[in-house]
């Protein structure tokens, strides 16, 4: 059965191709791919080529990017609701107190980051329910919404990073785009360990001018917080302190979170590129072209050299093809062995009719 698929599959690839000028067979982009879904803004044209005309003006909330608006609204919902609860028991959390809102939103954060320093704690038993809802609720939330954001904002301040490394070389929108598809990960890396330098920074100069901490304890104390260790013996225990803690906490531990990803992924697209560049320069041996060959007729055509090479990159798969070939089969309504207007035209009637 699969072999008779990736057949079908090789023969309908090659009729195609077998149609074109010989000197003018390639596989080439085809006309309905996918474009970007956008040019970025920041990318300006060479010198000499014609500016398209700016877009109208659009109220502010709606230029925000939709997964921008999604943070700005669950985590408004989550502080307030967090706050309005841990408010009115505040009683019943013992600690270093300073002001009752202001501790229901440093509570709330220190419990969404599982920092936990432990300078405030439940003290009942329906507040220690409470704080185990929140702490569940606010890593799903950090996790699921928090991290799409954040990688929007690090894809935003990609191009800022490859204009600043070549700022001698004069690239255009095409040679931009391109550079970032093919280093996007490691860009990434690079955008997101820099934004977790500058706020390592940024709060042990806070911990030592506004806290009075030693510069080692300061950076312990930043350490064990990014990290989300929370020892608890160095903590923000000033107003200034804790006010700036809502926000540093939250954008120091996500950025690490995210840097850990991007590490992850940056990996694994290694070893992927590795196999690819195995794959592409191991000689073809007798065995590789009999496997090759989908239809057993002595030869292997551009299309089952195609398809045999991206199943051993690990590019596609048997189930791949399978679903493939099932979409093309639903389009050739006519049974004709190829596409044409008529027939997805066809095709799409009958799905509406559905």
């Amino acid at each position: 059965m699969e072999n008779d698929i990736e057949n079908s599959l090789s023969r309908k690839l090659l009729s195609t191709s077998s149609q074109l000028d010989p000197k003018r067979r390639r596989f080439r982009r085809c006309k309905s791919a996918p474009m970007a879904d956008y040019l970025p803004s920041e990318i300006k044209p060479r010198n000499g080529a014609s500016q398209a005309a700016p877009p109208p003006s659009q109220p502010l909330w709606e230029k925000i990017h939709p997964s921008i608006k999604k943070v700005g609204i669950y985590l408004f919902l989550y502080l307030t609701i967090g706050t309005t609860c841990f408010y009115f028991v505040g009683n019943q959390i013992k600690g270093d107190k300073i002001d009752g809102i202001l501790d229901s939103v440093y509570f709330c954060i220190v419990t969404m980051t599982t920092v936990g320093y432990g300078d405030l704690v439940p003290n009942t038993a329906a507040t220690k329910l409470l704080a185990c809802a929140f702490v569940f609720s606010g890593m799903a939330l950090v996790g699921l919404t928090l991290s799409k954001g954040a990688d929007y904002l690090v894809e935003k301040q990609e191009m800022l990073l490859i204009k600043a490394m070549h700022m001698r070389e004069k690239l255009g929108p095409t040679e931009i785009l391109e550079e970032i598809e093919t280093n996007k990960v490691r860009y990434k890396c690079l955008v997101t360990f820099s934004f977790l330098v500058v706020l390592i920074t940024l709060g042990t100069v806070f911990l030592v001018l506004v806290e009075k901490l030693e510069f080692v304890d300061a950076f312990y104390c930043v350490c064990s917080t990014v990290t989300t260790l929370g020892y608890g013996d160095k903590s923000f225990s000033t107003k200034y302190g804790r006010v700036f803690a809502i926000v540093w906490i939250l954008m120091s531990t996500v950025c690490l979170a995210q840097l850990l990803c991007y590490i992850a992924e940056f990996n694994t697209e290694k070893k992927q590129k590795e196999l690819i560049e195995y794959v592409l320069t191991r000689k073809m041996t007798n065995v590789d072209l009999e496997s090759a060959d989908l239809d057993d007729d002595g030869s292997v055509g551009a299309a089952e050299f195609v398809i045999y090479k991206l199943k051993e990159m690990g590019k596609i798969n048997q189930e791949d093809i399978s679903v493939l070939m099932d979409e093309f089969e639903n389009l050739d309504v006519d049974q004709s062995g190829t596409l044409s207007l008529c027939d997805v035209t066809l095709a799409q009637s009958v799905r509406t009719k559905k």
